[in-house]
């Protein structure tokens, strides 16, 4: 790939993304203006286009919050074939980033499993997807951001320029940190199709022993897989390829976790591969064939958690829901925590997703990343688990992880202590960084947003 300094700020190349830019200037203007003219310093949420993808919450403070309007931020600015890259507004899907940049030769690193999640979503949140084993994840391809503070004031973020620190903490801050008005993010190389080969293992150490093996020898471009149970896993490598012999969908009948236990290989026009999970990656919407049947073409993940946005005082228990998070670890701890996973969850299939540690994020604590000697971390994603008995699921993964020097991402529901939320992520760099972009904590904290806000506290 082609290096882009990130000294200056990076401006499009062509006419057309020029006209762009200078319209994407005129928005940013107008919502730095509401900013500075704001009076109020209660909590203000963010109004967009497309529908969050964290995990719908009865009694979310954001739906009673104050807004902030970004619903313009969703253009494309440019795509520069020649620097690799593109520029672009954080409203915008994966699913039209993918048709502007295919046609090209050309697609982002990694593209998340869902067609409609925002490129902006996917650094606040830390996507992740199957070429993460080589470039960790969507943020990690991230060259420059440009971030609107609580006060108006207008930063260009970049890993080495005076606001570095801002750019590191973006991830993973659910919007805590300030607004992200564009980002310029690297494309690399693509085929119109993929290739798709479904290893089967009948053990946790022969999986192990084969993540281990791509990722050393990095010879395909794509791993990632279904742990079906821990007698019968299957690792999914594939490559993009010129040709197929035939292709398959993922986007109504057939679902496609259930075909790595029961195909060897697969083809894909490389759309249908991003989005192979979008009906849910293990707990897929309708759930009876014949609902698939009758209304599944219409039902992407998108308008799931629109339904369950807007009708969730009906459809979601804010008391005993069902489990949806991904748990990163060490590789070398992995068997260890499948093992007590069957022990004391027990919930299958789980998406299991290598993820290559490619820099120590500022957002975790030195104390978390002391004797972390893994170079490859391991998402193992569980979707749907409902909880039984008295058993608070959410915390016993809480606990667990921390005592394999894991980690759990922020989408759902937490139940972290305070005290022991800034153990593990780093209170002072986002006080550093909130002085600087936030200084009255309009857009809450960290821990007030997903441990509280979100919980309706």
């Amino acid at each position: 790939m082609n290096d882009v300094s990130s000294h200056e700020p990076i401006v499009p190349s062509t006419p057309e993304g020029q006209v762009l830019q200078q319209k994407h200037g005129r928005k940013v203007a107008r919502i730095a203006e509401q900013l500075r003219t704001r009076r109020s310093t209660a909590p203000l949420s963010r109004q967009k286009r497309t529908v969050s993808h964290q995990v719908p919450k009865v009694h979310d403070k954001k739906h009673t919050d104050e807004k902030i309007d970004l619903l313009d931020l969703d253009e494309i600015i440019e795509v520069d074939v020649k620097r690799r890259i593109c520029i672009a507004e954080p409203g915008v899907p994966f699913c039209k980033i993918v048709e502007k940049t295919l046609p090209l030769g050309l697609v982002p690193i990694v593209v998340p499993e869902l067609k409609t999640i925002t490129v902006g979503g996917a650094v606040a949140g830390c996507s992740i997807e199957s070429m993460s084993f080589q470039y960790g994840g969507f943020h990690d391809t991230c060259v420059e951001y440009e971030i609107i503070t609580a006060q108006g004031d207008t930063l260009v973020c970049t890993p080495d320029n005076e606001h570095s620190l801002v750019f590191q903490m973006m991830h993973g801050s659910f919007g805590t940190v300030g607004i992200l008005s564009r980002l310029v993010f690297k494309l690399i190389e693509a085929k119109p199709y993929v290739h798709l080969r479904h290893e089967k293992h009948a053990t946790i150490d022969s999986y192990l022993a084969s993540i281990k093996r791509h990722f050393e020898l990095q010879d395909v471009a794509f791993m990632d897989g279904i742990i079906h149970s821990n007698t019968q896993l299957s690792l999914c490598v594939g490559d993009f390829v010129d040709e197929a012999p035939y292709t398959n969908r993922y986007d109504w009948l057939k679902i496609y976790y259930k075909s790595t236990a029961e195909r060897i290989e697969d083809y894909f026009e490389t759309p249908y591969y991003f989005y192979r999970y979008d009906q849910g990656v293990t707990n897929v919407h309708p759930k009876s064939f014949l609902g698939r049947l009758l209304i599944g073409k219409f039902l992407g993940s998108s308008e799931v958690l629109r339904i369950a946005e807007k009708a969730r005082w009906l459809l979601l228990d804010d008391k005993r829901p069902d489990v949806t998070v991904d748990t990163f670890l060490p590789f070398s701890r992995l068997k260890e925590f499948l093992q007590w996973y069957e022990k004391d969850c027990g919930h299958y299939p789980l998406w299991c997703v290598p993820y290559r540690r490619v820099h120590d994020y500022e957002w975790l604590t030195d104390e978390f990343w002391k004797g972390f000697g893994d170079e490859l971390m391991v998402d193992i994603a569980v979707y749907g688990m409902r909880q039984r008995g008295d058993t608070n699921y959410y915390r016993l993964l809480e606990t667990k992880l921390q005592e394999l020097n894991g980690v759990k991402t922020l989408i759902s529901y937490n139940y972290y202590p305070e005290e022991e939320f800034w153990s593990i992520f780093h209170r002072k760099n986002f006080e550093t960084v909130k002085a600087k972009t936030d200084p009255n904590n309009i857009f809450r904290n960290l821990y007030e947003k997903t441990c509280q806000a979100s919980m309706g506290r």
